[in-house]
């Protein structure tokens, strides 16, 4: 009897802890969320009831014209006022950049880990400083390289941009990961006559999809949510999509509409949202499968 009541009180002390902790975990979440919810409400009422609401009243009706404006808006002279052509150009710039930087610095990793050379530590100690430099740094010299070779203003000039600032860090990542593929395997390839291409697609690419899904997440957040580089380097008509939420925040033509405000932010947040949502999970293996070694 004395086992079985001690057996319950521990029970019951499990689950009031289970309960507390859940509890404490729900709270923060909302108080995590409560930026997003706010931008949110506010996105589904007319101006009036912003005028007159609280930040976390609830509409009266839902209204999705400031969603539509917000999307489509109008265009008067040089100024836009809706997101949307900037919505495409982000991912004009952001899906070349994430496949030229992903690409090159897996073979970057490929050979400063598996393909020693003379002064390789030193160059991966040079790539490894660039992931430090601060981006204000690079902005004179990458803008004069960039009239060099004839892309400035230009999505290609801010594809490079992406890509040059980008390697460092995705170079890091592979080289890492690959620190934990037993150099015998690459010797054994050699040894049957495979080349460095040959290893490379046939023997380590296939490997490295956690890391790759890493990459490509990170690459692609940093990219989209871009704001100093798409300011500098763009023209009119190739800005980002966090330019163009910039201009129509601080661009008001009569009363300032907040709620077409937070409905643009919501709309430019959303592709970073739903790659973490999607693959968040693959971005944690990936990290931990790339901390094995190096």
């Amino acid at each position: 009897m004395k086992n079985n009541s001690t057996a319950r009180n521990t029970s019951g002390v499990t689950k009031l802890l289970r309960i507390a902790l859940y509890s404490v975990l729900l709270i923060m979440a909302f108080f995590y969320l409560m930026p997003l919810i706010i931008m949110l409400l506010t996105s589904l009422k007319d101006a009036e009831e912003v005028r007159n609401g609280t930040l976390l009243s609830l509409p009266g009706s839902l209204n999705f014209d400031s969603w539509s404006k917000a999307w489509s808006g109008a265009c008067t002279g040089s100024t836009c006022t809706g997101i949307s052509p900037y919505f495409l150009n982000s991912f004009k710039i952001v899906i070349p950049a994430v496949a030229i930087s992903t690409l090159l610095g897996a073979i970057n990793g490929y050979v400063i880990s598996l393909w020693k050379f003379r002064g390789s530590n030193l160059f991966f100690a040079a790539l490894l400083l660039g992931c430090f430099i601060p981006f204000q740094v690079v902005l004179l010299p990458m803008a004069q390289t960039l009239g060099w070779l004839g892309i400035a203003s230009s999505t290609t000039g801010l594809i490079f941009v992406h890509v040059v600032y980008g390697v460092a860090f995705t170079t890091l990542f592979f080289r890492n990961f690959y620190q934990s593929i037993p150099g015998e395997l690459v010797k054994a390839a050699r040894l049957d006559g495979a080349g460095f291409f040959t290893i490379f697609y046939r023997i380590i690419l296939p490997v490295s999809t956690p890391i790759i899904v890493v990459t490509v997440i990170w690459q692609f957040t940093q990219i989209w949510n871009d704001f100093l580089f798409g300011v500098a380097f763009s023209g009119f008509d190739s800005q980002p999509v966090t330019v163009a939420l910039n201009n129509l925040v601080n661009t008001s033509f009569g009363g300032k509409e907040y709620n077409v405000d937070m409905a643009a932010a919501i709309i430019a947040a959303l592709p970073t949202i739903v790659v973490y949502v999607f693959a968040g999970k693959y971005f944690v293996r990936g990290l931990t499968a790339g901390a094995v070694k190096g």
